[in-house]
């Protein structure tokens, strides 16, 4: 393990090491695939015709509605902000499916022959999901008027997406996911 993380090191060994993770990990891969078998649509979500990948262009912006989501829930105005955060995290949730397809798309290139990968990406991919539904729970408690548990579930969101962030990079600049090696 790359010493580099510092305190986070134990946490990306422990996730590298969970080898319970490669049955599930193995399935979840074998199924992107063959999903994304034709070479047209696997060239598309690898980002071929653009000449670099698509997922980490993707990734800004959902990472960037969601955290621009939570800093106005934080310090934005009450009047109009909760309006904002809406929009943001809708936006936010609208481009998660692209997203989440490209990420599996580069970690099924990798997967079958990094263990490593496979857990690492299985995690990051949990981590997601798991932001993705706080941050869809947050939409649907502010569209009730539940303003106060909207924020709650909307601060969960980051936390988890920080996390998938964290392990997102990992997977790109330590195990070169995604990235295009000569």
């Amino acid at each position: 393990m790359d010493s580099s993380h510092g305190v986070f090191a134990p946490v990306i060994d422990e996730i590298e090491g969970a080898e319970a993770l490669d049955a599930p990990a193995g399935v979840v891969g074998e199924n992107v695939r063959r999903l994304t078998s034709p070479r047209a649509l696997k060239e598309a979500l690898s980002g071929t015709w653009l000449g670099h990948a698509v997922h980490p262009l993707l990734t800004d912006l959902v990472i960037g509605s969601f955290v621009s989501a939570t800093v106005l829930d934080l310090i934005g105005p009450r009047d109009n902000g909760d309006a904002a955060s809406r929009r943001l995290i809708a936006l936010g949730i609208a481009a998660y499916g692209p997203t989440a397809l490209t990420g599996a798309s580069d970690w099924s290139d990798v997967e079958q022959t990094d263990g490593a990968v496979r857990r690492a990406g299985l995690v990051h991919a949990a981590a997601n999901a798991g932001a993705l539904s706080l941050y869809v729970a947050s939409f649907a408690a502010r569209r009730r008027g539940a303003h106060g548990r909207g924020v709650v579930l909307g601060l969960g969101g980051a936390a988890a997406l920080s996390f998938a962030a964290f392990l997102g990079g990992h997977l790109s600049f330590d195990r070169g996911v995604g990235v295009e090696r000569e």
